[in-house]
């Protein structure tokens, strides 16, 4: 055990999906060390982002709405590390925090739910996301689509599908499957939906100074998730992208390297910029090269959405 008094207090938000994830998290840790059933103990803790259901994260403080009660149980000494979505995750930590460790990711992809397929949508059809990224390569396949804001768990989703709100939603794969849902809807190739950078990783993040929970994190830590998932993080980091803008990154391992594939997307669907390279693990710079490459090449309308 790494504290023989007590056991360490895994922070996670409340909903089923995060739950998942965080005894996912928990059992990886018992496994890798040995440690016993009661080695690590879940602490709920309600975010922002779960309280406020009406809005657009973008229009209500983007997504440090899921991080920053977190953030805060964990300076407090309330949690001693925290679990997170990482396409959740801001792109600018404070210093005193450390991503210390990601779980193996799991299907990176989208799932349309309530129909086939984007041809089988009926003519002018009402989609259900909250997501500028889905709404923009929505928009892109089907120009007649109108976008209606989609927010809440994925059970109050499905629940707002099957009475008849929309046509259609989108779904993430990864949590439908964490949450053993991998028979609902239909999965969507990556050559028509390029995920959000970092769908389907799960990250633990501690305070950086917190040496002994750092060590114990970085044994269950799968480094091609963290080095791809770094490398998208980059990406964003060099469009200075927000909850406002449609992007769009997947990186992944080809032998010592990476393979990064992003795009921007107009909300209208009608531009995408896009660009493909190969750069080593770890080097950030390059990966925020790419992103800063997108927007010098966008139009000044696309561009726009990534200043101020």
């Amino acid at each position: 055990m790494l504290f023989t008094d007590r056991p360490l207090r895994l922070g996670t938000r409340g909903s089923p999906l995060a739950l998942a994830q965080a005894h996912m998290t928990a059992r990886a840790l018992r496994a890798v060390h040995g440690w016993a059933e009661g080695a690590v103990q879940i602490v709920t803790v309600q975010t922002s982002g779960d309280r406020i259901q009406d809005r657009a994260l973008a229009d209500i403080g983007g997504k440090a709405l899921w991080t920053k009660e977190l953030d805060r149980a964990l300076v407090t000494g309330e949690i001693d590390f925290a679990v997170h979505s990482m396409k959740d995750v801001e792109t600018l930590r404070p210093d005193a925090f450390h991503i210390a460790a990601m779980l193996p990711r799991a299907d990176v992809r989208d799932r349309l739910v309530g129909v086939e397929s984007f041809d089988a949508l009926p003519a002018n059809p009402l989609v259900g996301t909250s997501s500028p990224r889905r709404a923009a390569q929505v928009k892109r396949l089907r120009p007649d689509a109108t976008i209606t804001l989609f927010r809440g768990n994925v059970a109050t989703r499905l629940a707002k599908l099957a009475t008849g709100e929309v046509h259609a939603t989108l779904l993430a794969a990864a949590g439908l499957d964490r949450l053993d849902q991998s028979d609902v809807g239909v999965t969507i190739p990556i050559d028509l939906m390029l995920p959000a950078p970092s769908q389907g990783a799960v990250g633990i993040e501690t305070l950086a100074a917190n040496d002994a929970v750092v060590a114990a994190l970085a044994a269950i830590n799968d480094r091609d998730t963290f080095d791809a998932v770094m490398a998208e993080r980059g990406v964003l980091k060099g469009l200075g992208g927000t909850c406002h803008s449609p992007i769009a990154a997947l990186a992944r391992v080809e032998a010592d390297g990476l393979y990064l594939v992003a795009e921007i997307i107009s909300p209208d669907g009608q531009e995408t910029v896009r660009e493909e390279a190969r750069l080593l693990r770890g080097d950030e710079p390059a990966a925020e090269a790419i992103g800063q490459t997108l927007l010098e090449r966008a139009s000044p309308a696309l561009r726009a959405l990534f200043e101020g």
